[in-house]
């Protein structure tokens, strides 16, 4: 029988387009079944030392058992019917010509699709993507794709075999698809342009002349074959119109520098790459007609976004849509599944399944052909550096990168990249622009590094360049150039926190692979003849964050002291529901107990967002910040490394709020009574004397308490014993007003409530659900919109020297060690971070030497591309066994710990393509760098001297 919804489910759920949007319920069978709870391990912490020996999910990981989605079939999922549908997708190979339809006559008839689904019946059904994703879920005949691989029908079969042979035979035959007349590609002007000028004052500290986010950030008026025009510079006219005059200012300095002014223009190449997640794109998705509710299993890092938007777009559909139940995963992301829209295409293809789930999952083939790909770019860069003192005067910047066939996230990716292009350095003028085009490749999203890896990797290796022309050491150019406390980014925005790139300068430069590596190259070469030795360095800080970080937490005690989070998060793989537990630990004595992930259902604080937290003016901000209930942004995805700080402020919050509101009145309760052979709480006790030691809590020399006893006492004297937070940060986070007693009146969340003792009772707030009490806010206090303009303020950084041979006969390039420094503030749980760190610099490993993606027709578009024509690192390239890595300490117990999963990958790139130059004295500027390119530059400089001879 098909799964009911209970009454108290349906009041549970979020109504988002008249549609009730339901996840699975936490005790319910098929999430039981989806996350095969009986593989996670209660979190094994030794109180002693508040470390963690492993992950919840460590024996399930290690021994191959953990569960995504793409395991998922109906028949695990209770309630589903058991009979699998199966689905394929037609992509175009070409974007040059008119499409107009397709043939299926070589499939003989026993294995032709049981239902085909073209763009005429989604325009008859009203079926589209939300408007984020643009047009054409499916392509209709006539037009000519947008990109290469664009789908243009489904396919679906009602069983496995059936499947499985007719999709063997469709693969790798471009006929199936009918083409018209050649069009040539689509033309759209580009995704977005960024431009940020900053000037100024008389030293670092100083007032500005003029910035990004004092004045205005420059957009363009219009475009010129995909180049951005500007308006007309006027020092005297409009913010935009002075900004320019500054801009036009400093590339006249640079086109004539003065007397004892270095001036460097270079431009640097960074490719498209495969996100590579091991975990393919996919989703089972079901349609039960007869209760109007559409089920869907699904990989993502967004699961919000599908509970809204997907709502919304079944709302509009002609099938009658009542319900949308989600059931929360496990998934393996780094960007690839953030925003992404094959949620969208599964939640189509359910609609026609039938009354059959439909499983829609690429295989690799079909992931290369259609996944979120890393945005190229290509960068010009001019720089000006005093020859006396190594200082940089104008930094100007122009990048170019390339989107693909949807926007998708390339807007905010070219703002990123041109905010980081300074990397750590300071800037006293500066004029970044990025524009990111829209052209017929694939679609290009939201990959790890977000458009710095690419702006402060060339950075990086311009900065050699210069210190190769100052005959300066390059960490000693770093260090008379580094970013410090209280100075302004090129947005002219002053970055929140210590800005620690000098010590990790420092210690670089004192690290024997950097020390030796004069003595080093002599004494490698000598005793491998044919081979070359090089070290290189690179240093760099990343943003994390993005400016509009909104999170929710639930923190929750049962009467026998057992600890439930719940948390908008998804665990991709990071280990977050390891650390986001373990955050706990602070407050409540020990980590939680039970962590849920991905939970969307928040009816217990019932906040609601209305406009676009990134665009809307302070006039709207101000309109509706009356309303308790109303936040600038909902909930953000997992993505931009925003669990360690911002997901874990939220948790931090809650766990306080039952702290403060429950355990810590308890516990003068417990010892106000005597306990403890009958002595009495002196009234000196404070809160801030309170201690948790080994699991138990004292203060002041009080007996010890156990959290049990403390949550029993709770839930007897009607105290708070669940706390569900909301947060919201641009750039700072918004404080808010609440009547709440002592500290807890004002609060760095917009949104409170909590549960008194076991929810039945009465309490301080309204009452929402599941025994909850909204504490609705007197005042809120959000940053003004204008922080927009900072672009960032969060940054954490990296250096890593990287050591590698070069085989002058084959070119090969062997890495055979490399160190990094980081600093992230406090890490939550250090094994983690090192397990970040070490993944990362794979990463960027591969990115330096190896992955690389043809744009065009010659890339994955046409769907022949896999593993063997795409080359990841292996062990055996990331120097596994020599490699080493160290984190700054925290400057106190009490420093916030800093995202840094994006940071770690991008430094090691620059240092390798320093290494080869330190090693082969050739500058590679175009990623990746490959055997050939190496050998093709060591016979141009072979052949360099010959040649000059014979002109002699």
């Amino acid at each position: 029988m098909p799964a009911r919804l209970s009454r108290r489910d349906f009041l549970k759920c979020s109504v988002i387009a008249g549609i009730g949007v339901y996840v699975a319920a936490p005790g319910s069978a098929a999430l039981a079944a989806l996350f095969e709870r009986e593989r996670l391990r209660p979190m094994p912490w030794d109180p002693a030392t508040g470390r963690i020996r492993y992950r919840t999910d460590a024996t399930a990981k290690a021994s191959g058992e953990k569960i995504f989605s793409f395991d998922m079939r109906s028949r695990d999922l209770p309630g589903w019917p058991r009979e699998q549908a199966h689905a394929m997708l037609l992509r175009t190979t070409l974007a040059d010509r008119a499409y107009q339809g397709f043939d299926l006559s070589s499939l003989p008839a026993d294995l032709r699709p049981d239902r085909v689904v073209t763009a005429d019946d989604l325009a008859r059904d009203r079926v589209a993507f939300p408007a984020f994703y643009g047009e054409d879920l499916l392509l209709p005949p006539g037009k000519t794709p947008a990109y290469l691989g664009q789908a243009v029908a489904l396919l679906i079969w009602n069983d496995f075999a059936r499947f499985r042979a007719a999709k063997s035979r469709l693969k790798f035959r471009p006929e199936l698809i009918r083409w018209g007349a050649q069009t040539g590609p689509v033309e759209r002007p580009p995704w977005a342009t960024f431009r940020y000028v900053r000037v100024g004052g008389a030293d670092a500290y100083a007032d500005d002349v003029y910035s990004s986010y004092k004045d205005t950030v420059l957009f363009p008026t219009g475009y010129r074959k995909q180049n951005p025009e500007w308006v007309q510079g006027d020092a005297g006219g409009k913010l935009d119109a002075q900004g320019v005059a500054h801009a036009d200012a400093m590339a006249a300095e640079l086109d004539t520098p003065a007397p004892g002014k270095l001036v460097i223009e270079r431009e640097y190449f960074s490719q498209s790459i495969d996100t590579a997640a091991m975990e393919l794109d996919n989703a089972n998705g079901w349609f039960d007609a007869e209760t109007g509710t559409v089920h869907l299993v699904s990989a993502t890092q967004s699961p919000n976004e599908i509970a809204e938007d997907g709502a919304r777009m079944l709302a509009a559909t002609g099938f009658g849509v009542k319900r949308l139940v989600l059931h929360p995963c496990y998934t393996v992301g780094y960007g690839s599944k953030d925003h992404n829209p094959f949620p969208f295409v599964a939640l189509m293809a359910a609609l026609y399944g039938g009354g059959r789930p439909v499983r829609l999952a690429n295989d690799r083939y079909e992931q290369f052909q259609s996944s979120l790909k890393r945005h190229s770019f290509r960068m010009r860069y001019r720089l000006q550096a005093d020859r006396a003192s190594g200082k940089f005067e104008i930094f100007q910047g122009r990048m170019t990168g390339d989107g693909g066939g949807r926007m998708n996230f390339s807007p905010s990716v070219c703002l990123v990249a041109a905010t980081a292009a300074q990397s750590i350095y300071y800037l006293p003028r500066s004029d970044l622009s990025s524009t990111v085009i829209a052209s017929r490749a694939l679609d290009a999203g939201s990959a790890r590094g977000y458009g710095t890896l690419q702006s402060m990797g060339a950075t990086e290796m311009l900065v050699d360049e210069i210190a190769a022309e100052l005959g300066l050491d390059p960490i000693e150019l770093r260090l008379r150039n580094v970013f410090a406390t209280g100075m302004k980014n090129t947005q002219g925005a002053i970055p929140a926190g210590a800005q620690r790139a000098d010590e990790v300068l420092r210690k670089s430069r004192a690290h024997p692979l950097w020390t030796r590596r004069e003595t080093r190259k002599r004494e490698y070469e000598a005793a491998h003849p044919g081979k070359r030795y090089g070290v290189g360095y690179g240093c760099v800080q990343k943003d994390y964050g993005t400016g509009g970080e909104a999170a929710f937490a639930e923190v929750a005690l049962t009467a026998q002291g057992r600890i439930r989070l719940r948390h908008i998060g998804i665990e991709m793989g990071t280990g977050m529901a390891t650390s986001q537990a373990a955050v706990c630990a602070k407050w409540l004595g020990r980590p939680a107990d039970e962590v849920l992930t991905g939970e969307t259902d928040w009816a217990a604080l019932p906040m609601r967002a209305t406009d676009d937290t990134w665009t809307m003016s302070q006039a709207t901000q101000d309109a509706h910040v009356g309303d308790p209930r109303w936040t600038p942004n909902y909930a953000s995805p997992s993505s931009a490394s925003n669990s360690a700080y911002f997901f874990s402020h939220a948790t931090r919050e809650a766990a306080r709020l039952v702290f403060t509101q429950g355990l810590w009145p308890a516990a003068l309760a417990l010892w106000g009574q005597g306990y403890g052979g009958g002595q009495l709480a002196p009234l000196s006790v404070r809160r801030e004397d309170a201690r948790w030691v080994e699991g138990r809590l004292s203060a002041g020399g009080l007996a010890p308490l156990t959290l049990q006893q403390l949550a029993a006492k709770a839930f007897e004297l009607g105290l708070a014993t669940a706390a569900t937070v909301h947060s919201f940060n641009r750039w700072q986070w918004a404080e808010a007003e609440f009547p709440l007693s002592g500290d807890d009146a004002r609060l760095p969340l917009d949104g409170v409530a909590l549960r008194w003792g076991d929810g039945q009772g009465a309490g301080a707030g309204t009452p929402t659900a599941e025994g909850y009490r909204m504490i609705e806010r007197s005042r809120a206090h959000y940053p003004p919109t204008q922080r927009n303009n900072a672009g960032v303020t969060y940054y954490a950084a990296i250096g890593t020297i990287a050591e590698v041979a070069v085989d002058t006969a084959t070119g090969q390039i062997e890495l055979l060690d490399h160190h990094s420094i980081l600093e992230c503030g406090t890490p939550i749980v250090p094994e983690l971070v090192s397990s970040q760190l070490q993944g990362g610099l794979a990463m960027g490993i591969g990115h330096a030497l190896h992955e690389f993606l043809p744009l065009y027709e010659d890339g994955p578009g046409d769907g022949s591309w896999n593993f063997n024509r795409y080359q990841l690192p292996r062990a055996r390239d990331v120097a596994v066994w020599a490699q080493s890595g160290e984190i700054l300490p925290p400057l106190s117990p009490s420093d916030a710990p800093k995202g840094m999963a994006e940071v770690v990958m991008i430094a090691v790139v620059p240092a390798i393509a320093n290494a080869v130059a330190h090693a082969i004295g050739h500058r590679f500027r175009e990623l990746p760098i490959t055997p050939d390119k190496v050998q093709a530059a060591l016979a141009a400089a072979e052949s360099a001297p010959r040649a000059q001879q014979a002109r002699a």
